[in-house]
């Protein structure tokens, strides 16, 4: 048995408090990401969103660069625990490829984000600035668009969906749907883009 001592046990709040202001930081900044844009985001844009010094902020990113790699990876997590995780319990590849449709569109109607679909934004934006940023924005999206199509695959080798189906095709086309639907969904305010949605990819996967 160990014994840890007061010194140790001060050490171990300061970090865990220190995790969860990163945390709270890196939430307001995924949130403003999706509405000024990540090379809108910077030290002095977010402590002023967050009422904390710059000196602050320096403390948990030490650069610009720093700070959007950082609200991606956060974002990806918020993602995975509110769409992608929940899927996973399905037990059939149609039901996760709804499960995972039906998540997103929750996700963006929950207005989680104020912008929209956090990845939709980011990759529309940084499609044509390369660098580590942009990398990882798009390795985001081709992550979500791999999940649909092995969703796909597996409702196809389990009968639910044609075999003579493209399952990239398919993938690609129910994904757009979501886009499509986010887009409008933030342009117009309104749920009827997301009800149109469900329709369309209700018909498609019938």
């Amino acid at each position: 048995m160990s014994v840890v001592g007061s010194g140790e046990r001060r050490v171990r709040k300061q970090r865990s408090d220190g995790e969860r202001s990163r945390q709270a930081i890196l939430r307001e900044a995924a949130k403003l990401a999706t509405t000024e844009g990540l090379t809108g985001l910077s030290i002095a844009r977010l402590a002023d969103a967050v009422g904390m010094s710059k000196s602050g902020l320096f403390a948990h990113f030490g650069s610009k660069e720093e700070l959007q790699l950082a609200t991606i990876e956060a974002a990806s997590e918020i993602f995975d625990e509110e769409v992608v995780t929940p899927a996973l319990v399905e037990t059939t590849g149609i039901g996760r490829l709804r499960a995972l449709a039906e998540n997103f569109l929750r996700h963006v109607e929950a207005r989680v984000f104020p912008g929209g679909c956090f990845f939709a934004s980011v990759a529309a934006e940084m499609d044509t600035h390369p660098g580590p940023v942009r990398d990882r924005a798009i390795q985001m999206t081709d992550a979500w668009f791999t999940g649909l199509l092995a969703a796909v695959r597996d409702a196809q080798a389990e009968g639910a969906v044609d075999p003579a189906e493209d399952p990239g095709q398919l993938a690609f086309e129910l994904n757009a749907y979501l886009l499509m639907a986010n887009a409008a969904f933030v342009a117009m305010d309104s749920t009827v883009p997301l009800a149109a949605a469900r329709r369309a990819i209700d018909r498609r996967l019938s």
